[in-house]
């Protein structure tokens, strides 16, 4: 594991929420201070908010019915395809994971192959080790692209195989193999589990069937 680097400096608040991916101030956690939070702290704070450590700092994950439904939803449809083949395991936003030493996330929706645990086990760890193979993003109206285009870079410098980013706004999916490599899912179209879920298959239009018929509602 590479040493833990110490968290980058910023002569103003701008600089920093720049360097998390432009995102509101509001969703920068303030006690403790940016650039002192710990994992330790994180842990702390995990019952009371939904938060990733960056760097230091404590982000605010914001999540809404609408994301905190298709989650669920997409969770369960992807749990019972892999419980039926016993594949590994699925988790979801509460799930903290270890992207880098100075680095957690907690993906929407995440799978982890039996592979990545030889004794098929989930674990009890407060923050896991194991970097899942597929690692879902449903995408909030407070998240930025290039917060987005952050977690990316991330999750594949950390050894995800897969990222999935829904947009319920545009009923539609980018699908990732690595940080520049994105194929959109339209509505029509279906979520393919390739080669980390061979055999998967979920239609868009029954992921976002309880949707509004105005995607920007």
């Amino acid at each position: 594991m590479s040493p833990v680097e110490p968290p980058p400096r910023f002569a103003n608040l701008a600089e920093l929420l720049d360097d998390l991916g432009g995102v509101a101030p509001d969703r920068v956690c303030y006690d403790p201070p940016p650039g002192r939070a710990t994992k330790a702290d994180l842990i702390r704070l995990h019952e009371v908010k939904l938060y990733e450590l960056v760097d230091g700092t404590l982000v605010e994950k914001p999540m809404g019915r609408p994301e905190s439904y298709l989650a669920f939803e997409l969770g369960r449809v992807l749990g019972n395809f892999v419980h039926a083949h016993d594949l590994g395991f699925v988790t979801g936003a509460d799930d903290l994971i270890e992207v880098r030493p100075d680095i957690v996330r907690g993906p929407d929706v995440s799978f982890t192959s039996w592979l990545k645990r030889p004794d098929r086990t989930v674990g009890s760890e407060a923050i896991a080790q194991e970097i899942p193979d597929l690692a879902v993003e449903v995408l909030s109206r407070s998240n930025t692209p290039k917060e987005i285009a952050r977690k990316l870079g991330e999750y594949f410098r950390g050894g995800v195989r897969v990222v999935w980013v829904i947009d319920h706004r545009r009923r539609a999916a980018d699908v990732y193999t690595a940080p520049g490599a994105k194929v959109t899912v339209a509505a029509a179209g279906a979520l393919d589990g390739g080669d980390v879920l061979p055999g998967f298959r979920l239609p868009l239009a029954e992921l976002f069937a309880k949707f509004p018929a105005d995607p920007g509602q």
